[in-house]
């Protein structure tokens, strides 16, 4: 099996016959158990990028290789391989007439056809452990950002995932409500999880990434250690888009 979980070669999101160039030929290796952070200005295709990786954006050409299936491959059952990428946006996108209990339970009972008590016991143990083990009976109306997101975060987790993807996970937050939603992700990438982050937060980028992308106009600009990111960028482009975010 090789180390790298996903292999992304040539990949191309054009819009209006190719007026509009949202990602322009993208390589990009992500390695089982790592941890990369995709920065860069709005509009760099960040967001682009990491929805191709689940084929929620299709591409206009190139492949994307998970476990070595080739998941551009109109014959692939793409849901089948969605189930093992959890995915977590900038709006939690929970049901809002079902309590949280059954938000977490609703996928893993019907797709991965786990019992009504094996899918409550998972999800409460993971409510518990992102301290919401009080609120399986409240409804997401009855929540805060932070909370809602905390919850998006575990129920991906309840399909137990080999990959997470996290799209600006905070952007939509409170100030106050930023912290606990990062602390759940960084327990996450302590415990091995592969995760592909695509944030403004850059001290979580500098702190918990393997290995950092920066990205402008659809294309990988550079890419290194946070270190290499943060205190010795070569592009003129990363040096400009530093000097405004730090």
């Amino acid at each position: 099996m090789s180390d790298n979980i996903i292999e992304v070669k040539g990949l191309k999101k054009h819009y209006n016959g190719g007026e509009v160039k949202a990602l322009d030929g993208i390589d990009a290796k992500i390695k089982r158990g790592e941890v990369v952070v995709v920065i860069g200005p709005s509009g760099s295709g960040k967001s682009t990028f990491l929805r191709s990786l689940n084929l929620l954006e299709l591409p206009t050409d190139g492949t994307i290789l998970f476990n070595g299936t080739d998941i551009t491959d109109k014959k692939v059952n793409i849901n089948l391989h969605r189930q093992k990428m959890g995915m977590v946006f900038q709006h939690f996108n929970l049901f809002a007439n079902m309590n949280i209990l059954r938000n977490m339970i609703i996928a893993p009972t019907q797709l991965l056809k786990k019992s009504k008590a094996e899918a409550e016991e998972k999800a409460r143990r993971l409510l518990k452990r992102v301290g919401l083990e009080d609120r399986a009976d409240a409804y997401p109306s009855q929540l805060s950002g932070g909370q809602k997101q905390r919850v998006a975060i575990v129920r991906a987790l309840c399909m137990e995932p080999e990959v997470m993807l996290f799209d600006e996970p905070t952007s939509a937050l409170d100030p106050e409500m930023v912290g606990e939603v990062l602390d759940v992700m960084k327990s996450l990438a302590a415990e091995g999880m592969t995760m592909v982050v695509v944030t403004h937060e850059m001290g979580f980028a500098r702190e918990v990434a393997d290995r950092v992308i920066f990205m402008d106009g659809g294309v990988i600009i550079e890419e290194g250690t946070p270190d290499e990111i943060f205190d010795a960028p070569k592009s003129e482009r990363l040096k400009s888009f530093l000097a405004k975010v730090l």
